[in-house]
């Protein structure tokens, strides 16, 4: 049984107590926030201990932790948790650049421990099924890849909205596409950005395109004041894929040959969908490994690196950088 401990209660915590209790080697055992009433709340509703502290959670009896609150912060703790002997679970994007996530993975590698980012797609049935799929069927050489997001609908208030806190549509939405483009198409050569500021300190709306080793191109969005469709296109030299909306939490896609075969995949996921991530990265400290070869630290080091490049293209610096 691994026993975890999260910190931060916001809206993606709640998602991951729901998809921990149906994993049956897993356990939600402690429980910080920054906020004590936002703590109590979050107990009351889905169990662990509460702390009042990050130091007292990290020294408790736990083996890992998830860490659930904004990017600003999610080195800081990164590192406190492996010099604590835990392992780390951290959501995306894992830290606010590339520099600062090799300084987390330098500890995560001295300390021997467990350090994986929380990148659901790849964990969905859906997705897996897809790439299972393909082993046999495949669409040739993949070439091409669109993909992105934009949600016209957020409260003005969300922390996505924070400058302070590492938000805007790159960090907070565009990691995704980063991952997609990665995941198909591999290691980016060139980035090629632009990016909205709206009269704010963050990126509103950002268009980003890469060039990658394998010759391969992608068209990425991100935004938070227009109503975008978050599908995703794959496209190799015999066929191509659409993973329909919302990508990033894949159930159904369709696969079109070019000789005429038209394949339908369709795959519902259960618990919110953190389930899964959850239990590959309980399989993984089980088999002693200190990272993923899904999420690999490398697959991180070239998201956020991709992000970065956007990011200075745009014109978007952060606090301290």
């Amino acid at each position: 049984m691994t026993k975890f401990g999260i910190i931060g209660c916001g809206r993606i915590a709640q998602r991951f107590a729901e998809g921990i209790k149906v994993v049956s080697d897993a356990e939600l055992a402690a429980v910080y926030s920054r906020r004590p009433e936002s703590v109590a709340a979050f107990v009351t509703e889905q169990g662990g201990m509460p702390f009042g502290s990050a130091e007292a959670l990290l020294t408790s009896d736990i083996d890992a932790v998830y860490i659930a609150t904004l990017p600003d912060s999610h080195a800081a703790y990164s590192i406190a948790a492996f010099r604590a002997g835990k392992h780390v679970l951290c959501e995306k994007p894992a830290t606010i650049n590339l520099n600062q996530l090799d300084e987390v993975l330098a500890v995560a590698r001295e300390t021997g421990l467990l350090f994986m980012e929380g990148m659901k797609p790849p964990f969905y049935p859906l997705y897996q099924k897809l790439k299972k799929h393909l082993l046999n069927n495949p669409i040739g050489k993949i070439g091409y890849v669109r993909a992105g997001s934009s949600v016209a609908d957020i409260d003005p208030n969300d922390p996505n909205f924070s400058y302070e806190l590492i938000g805007g549509s790159l960090m907070q939405i565009g990691i995704y596409e980063a991952f997609l483009a990665i995941d198909w198409l591999g290691k980016t050569e060139n980035v090629q950005a632009m990016g909205r500021f709206n009269g704010t300190e963050l990126d509103m709306f950002s268009v980003f395109q890469t060039i990658h080793q394998n010759g391969g191109y992608a068209q990425l969005y991100s935004g938070f004041d227009l109503h975008g469709k978050g599908d995703a296109l794959i496209c190799g030299t015999l066929g191509n894929i659409t993973i329909h909306k919302n990508w990033w939490n894949p159930a159904k896609a369709t696969i079109d040959y070019l000789d005429g075969r038209l394949v339908e995949l369709n795959e519902p996921f259960t618990a919110g969908g953190l389930n899964y991530e959850i239990a590959h990265f309980c399989e993984l400290i089980r088999q002693g490994e200190t990272q993923s070869p899904i999420v690999s630290h490398e697959m991180s080091r070239q998201m956020i690196a991709m992000i970065d490049e956007a990011r200075r293209q745009v014109g978007l610096k952060y606090p301290g950088e």
